[in-house]
């Protein structure tokens, strides 16, 4: 079992977290950064990065290519994430 937006969705061993939201009628699966336009798993096989989802708080997660795991905690992915890019040596301006 996993949660979705606090719903808890079951699904048999071995499938994508895509396949379990989508045999339990869940979508869309994120909003796109710019015009927020609702998207959802379409290639299931990683190519279209359609199916992005946060899994257990981490952001941009191909729900397609992540398999289930009991207890995950997976959210719709508003917009882009965040990137967490490490400092530039001179980039403070000194």
């Amino acid at each position: 079992m996993l949660l979705f937006e606090g719903r808890a969705i079951t699904a048999p061993a071995g499938v994508s977290v895509a396949a379990a939201l989508l045999l339990n009628n869940v979508g869309p699966f994120r909003s796109t950064p710019v015009t927020s336009s609702p998207r959802a798993a379409y290639c299931m096989m990683g190519v279209c990065f359609d199916c992005l989802v946060e899994v257990d708080g981490v952001p941009s997660c191909q729900a397609c290519l992540t398999q289930v795991r009991d207890g995950m905690v997976v959210r719709r992915q508003q917009g882009a994430s965040a990137l967490a890019l490490p400092a530039v040596e001179g980039e403070d301006g000194r």
